[in-house]
């Protein structure tokens, strides 16, 4: 090409470059004023991030000198040219809390190197804390919030659609604000503990909101704060539920019994049924649905009674079952698809005994008042990370936030659950109260006729129940 040509080409060149330009800024300044307060702050705080980082990462120790020398050693002038410096590229997103920057690792910076200089990017980006976890090879996660998630009040509305993981529990978001969800396919249970009015009820109203469009799910609670299913927080959600329990250890017993009669079947025809040992090698389905059993305020169930008159030795002979029935539910439903979440104020062994409490492998506590306390819900380990200890969370600002261990990684983390209102709960119930089977029939209608047992509140009961 000509410098003729090349002079005709340079004004169009130039033009289009100026076009890209003012599009960026223009879709920028959109962005930022259609962002709300909080957002719009965290825009600003990557601007300072991204434009003050070559001058920070070599103060914070996060650059490297290369000093391989080049393909010329010695420069026409005779000067020797001097090393490189090195530093990380970043990418920079804001959210509603802080920024997110993804960096790409260097020879002798990489993660132990960031996670060194957490604190000082802390302060230089004036963020609550940072944190930095790997991302996909070569690159590295950081994460810095400027507003504390766990303190910032959040709500969760139900969509009323059937999710794409059915067993995928989102709970809510961590003290980075990331989101946070368990898996319980294979898990056969859930302990959730804590101070009344922390936030127990409305965890567990979530998991319910959220799976109950799907057929493949059915629910059963067993609720020691009730004498019914119109009364306490699940009376909202009684209609999605095929059965319904409130105080009465009789009626909690004959429920239980039921339930392992369900399991003891499913044992017998999963192999027949579903060509699996292991229902979770091809996952629930409308015939064969994960059965879920909710029991909230478990100690009313499995109490130790102690006395010698008649009425305490049949309450404490049916406490001792419940336990038993409930230990079989834990320790042998897992294959065939059952799960029991079981919530209480404190999970010592006389609210849910140390032999169902130790088999469930997923635990979350809200406040505790006592080191004990935290230690019985969520293990010994508990005691080496303070900072995520549910004791320090007994604060009105922290309510809604739990404690728990998360799948994968060392160590607890802090996270902040959303309230869900009670008329979604209610709406989510109705519309999906269509799907309510008795997962014993399906089971029949797969292999046939079995065993029933009866005794605990049903949708024709004077009660009124599930």
């Amino acid at each position: 090409m000509t410098a003729y040509e090349i002079v005709g080409v340079a004004p169009a060149a130039v033009g289009a470059v100026l076009a890209v330009i003012t599009v960026w800024a223009l879709w920028s300044l959109v962005r930022y004023v259609r962002a709300d307060r909080m957002t719009r702050a965290s825009i600003r705080q990557a601007v300072r991030v991204r434009f003050g980082w070559r001058r920070l990462a070599p103060m914070a120790g996060l650059s490297v000198h290369d000093r391989t020398p080049p393909a010329v050693v010695v420069a026409p002038d005779g000067k020797v040219p001097k090393s490189r410096v090195i530093i990380p590229k970043i990418k920079v997103t804001p959210d509603r809390y802080g920024v997110l920057v993804r960096a790409v690792c260097v020879p002798k910076v990489s993660l132990a190197e960031f996670q060194r200089a957490a604190p000082y990017l802390a302060d230089a980006w004036r963020c609550t804390r940072v944190s930095v976890l790997p991302d996909t090879p070569g690159q590295l996660l950081v994460r810095g919030v400027r507003v504390d998630p766990l303190i910032a009040p959040t709500e969760h509305v139900p969509t009323g659609e059937a999710p794409e993981e059915l067993t995928r529990w989102h709970l809510g978001v961590d003290e980075y604000a990331q989101p946070v969800s368990v898996d319980l396919s294979n898990v056969p249970g859930v302990t959730v503990a804590g101070l009344p009015g922390f936030g127990k009820t409305s965890l567990v109203n979530r998991f319910l909101c959220d799976t109950a469009p799907s057929p493949a799910i059915q629910y059963a609670f067993a609720d020691g704060k009730v004498t019914s299913s119109h009364e306490g927080d699940y009376a909202d959600l009684a209609q999605r539920a095929f059965a319904f329990v409130g105080d009465d250890l009789a009626e909690a017993n004959a429920l239980f019994k039921r339930l392992v009669e369900l399991r003891r079947a499913r044992s017998t025809s999963v192999g027949s049924a579903l060509g699996v040992k292991n229902m979770w090698h091809v996952g629930p389905s409308a015939a064969w649905p994960l059965v879920v059993l909710v029991v909230d305020e478990a100690h009313t169930y499995f109490r130790d009674y102690k006395g010698s008159d008649a009425q305490t030795k049949k309450l404490a002979a049916l406490s001792s079952e419940n336990a038993r029935l409930v230990e079989d539910l834990v320790k042998k439903g897992r294959s065939v698809g059952m799960l029991v979440i079981i919530a209480t104020q404190k999970a010592t062994g006389d609210a849910i005994p140390t032999f169902i409490r130790d088999v469930c492998p997923v635990g979350l506590s809200f406040a505790q008042k006592t080191a004990e306390a935290a230690v019985v819900a969520l293990g010994e380990d508990i005691r080496n990370w303070p900072d995520a200890n549910p004791t320090t969370l007994q604060d009105p600002a922290y309510v809604g936030v739990a404690s728990m261990a998360r799948q994968g990684r060392p160590g607890f983390t802090r996270i902040r659950t959303p309230y869900v209102a009670d008329e979604d709960a209610a709406r989510i119930a109705a519309d999906t109260a269509h799907l309510v089977r008795d997962p014993d029939e399906l089971l029949a209608e797969l292999t046939g006729p079995h065993a029933r047992h009866g005794g605990l509140l049903s949708k024709d009961d004077d009660t009124g129940a599930a």
